[in-house]
């Protein structure tokens, strides 16, 4: 049936994108984690190109490619497109604003209790950032109205979930240590995003917006998934390739 202007539209969500949209946040967790215990050299210096890895890995990954995966899960009964400058953007600032978490946090040779927290608002505040920023890159026949109350429950869920992630990857030394906060991770990650997208309500609209620049498709989702996946195994060959041990620590943790 055709939604007619002003009606609310009931979404709902494709699960098998859902299964894939956790998969790959608690993948790009992991290798995160793994990446974070190598970010400081034995000299003390940060290593830039091992920081850059865990960035993408936890921002492009664990958190970008979870929550787009997770828009294409939510169906709606109007066509949805994606402003494609608007999605590159919170690509981007998801990956940079990781980077400079991680770094706070314990790319200065040893954990600091004071990088951890700011690193946790910041990186918190870049995750609702980029999650709303992905919303309003949606190109359809509806218009957003969000529940204030929601949006501010999704904004203290990321934060909490930003501290536990630089807490977990600059304190935890054993592979199944290391798993298992990956799998609480991606659960976090995946909270903070269909908290956020239930803090919208959507009205059909008369048409769609004219957006030269929104791509689509069915098999986006899979693509996405296919491609984060084929990174990450970039990104973990690239630090073992150097001769480290991915599960050995250098950051030291400190009472500062």
């Amino acid at each position: 049936m055709t939604p007619k202007i002003g009606q609310l539209l009931q979404p709902e969500h494709s699960f098998g994108l859902v299964a894939l949209s956790y998969f790959i946040s608690f993948a790009g967790s992991l290798v995160a984690l793994i990446c974070a215990r190598r970010m400081v050299g034995a000299d003390g210096r940060a290593n830039l190109a091992v920081v850059a890895c865990a960035a993408v890995a936890l921002g492009g990954i664990g958190i970008w490619s979870m929550h787009f995966i997770g828009m294409l899960a939510y169906r709606l009964p109007v066509s949805v497109m994606f402003n494609m400058p608007l999605t590159a953007v919170s690509l981007v600032a998801a990956i940079l604003i990781s980077g400079i978490a991680l770094y706070l946090a314990g790319g200065r040779q040893q954990f600091s209790k004071a990088g951890w927290l700011a690193g946790s608002v910041l990186a918190g505040i870049g995750a609702c950032v980029m999650h709303y920023l992905g919303m309003f890159a949606m190109n359809m026949r509806a218009a957003m109205e969000f529940n204030l109350a929601t949006v501010a429950v999704s904004a203290v869920i990321a934060i909490v979930a930003a501290g536990a992630a630089l807490w977990l990857a600059f304190n935890l030394t054993k592979l199944v240590h290391q798993i298992g906060a990956a799998a609480v991770m991606g659960l976090a990650v995946c909270t903070m995003h269909y908290v956020g997208m239930s803090a919208a309500d959507m009205i059909c609209t008369a048409a769609a917006p004219v957006d030269a620049l929104a791509i689509g498709g069915s098999y986006m989702g899979l693509t996405v998934f296919g491609t984060a996946g084929a990174v990450l195994i970039l990104i973990f060959w690239i630090v073992t390739s150097e001769g480290l041990d991915p599960l050995q620590p250098l950051v030291k943790t400190a009472h500062t």
